[in-house]
């Protein structure tokens, strides 16, 4: 006599939004909890601009001081290590999806009955996230480089974090959504976010470059994100109208000084941009 298995019925909940709602909550709480688990992350992401705004801003404040006019140039280096610290979180983010993907998660992920345009976003609101709380222990830092404590400054400075995580977390998504070796991954990054802060202006004033420079200056997303942060900051300092001119020159457009709004736009829409085309190669990928 022969034995007749039972049929189990498996049953798939129709898609709405409150499914896909639910997917990119999933995602969101998944890089938070990767997060908050690894405390080596949170400690190794820090040393690179901590040795850039102690180390090197220390090194270099007797050489130039006179320049400065009278600015620490730890104070004038901050802004742009605000925007370092985030970009680099921000990367390791973007860095899981590789990891998901050689160790099968990824593979798990796509065939979920949500849409893949849920998981893209998810990931990158986490990246954001994580990125943006890695912030705070910088900004907790203001005080150390003679920066105010003044709650619109650092709400506004926690601001413009989150729109650049986001679009750097968008970025990264980009490129992993083609690659599957991590040793792949980070020699791509390591190519395009090196260039991209030493020519965003973190280090140095934007006006009166070279022409090759200052071309890759304006064409650097990381400049529309380092010169608002550095305005927002410097308008909360006591400093001559001549030492504001010398270090906070503003990126200009054939002579046209950019306006901070504009600038975070430019932001906020490269990143956009970036998720769109993020989420149509994860529909594309098999």
């Amino acid at each position: 006599m022969s034995a007749v298995s039972e049929v189990v019925r498996v049953r798939v909940p129709p898609r709405s939004w409150r499914s896909e709602v639910r997917a990119v909550k999933i995602v969101w709480q998944r890089e938070l909890i990767r997060f908050k688990s690894d405390r080596m992350r949170i400690v190794t992401s820090l040393i690179q601009p901590l040795l850039f705004l102690f180390v090197l801003g220390s090194g270099l404040q007797q050489l130039s001081a006179a320049s400065t006019g009278g600015v620490d140039l730890k104070t004038f280096m901050y802004p742009g290590i605000l925007c370092i610290a985030v970009m680099f979180t921000a990367m390791f983010s973007a860095a899981s999806i590789v990891w998901d993907r050689e160790f099968g998660f990824l593979r798990e992920m796509m065939v979920a009955p949500v849409r893949r345009s849920s998981i893209v976003i998810g990931k990158c609101l986490g990246g954001a996230t994580v990125a943006s709380f890695q912030g705070v222990i910088l900004i907790a830092l203001a005080g150390a480089v003679h920066v105010p404590y003044d709650p619109l400054l650092i709400l506004g400075i926690f601001g413009l974090q989150l729109i650049l995580a986001f679009s750097i977390t968008a970025f990264g998504v980009m490129v992993a959504a083609r690659i599957k070796q991590m040793q792949s991954f980070m020699g791509v990054m390591q190519m395009i976010v090196t260039p991209m802060f030493f020519i965003s202006g973190a280090f140095y004033p934007v006006a009166n470059l070279p022409a090759w420079l200052n071309f890759l200056n304006r064409i650097d997303p990381l400049t529309y994100a380092v010169d608002p942060m550095r305005r927002l900051v410097f308008n909360h300092l006591d400093m001559s109208e001549e030492a504001r001119r010398t270090l906070d020159p503003g990126v200009t457009w054939f002579g046209w000084r950019v306006p901070s709004l504009l600038e975070v736009a430019v932001v906020l829409v490269l990143g956009l941009a970036m998720l769109g085309i993020a989420i149509l190669e994860f529909n594309s990928t098999e």
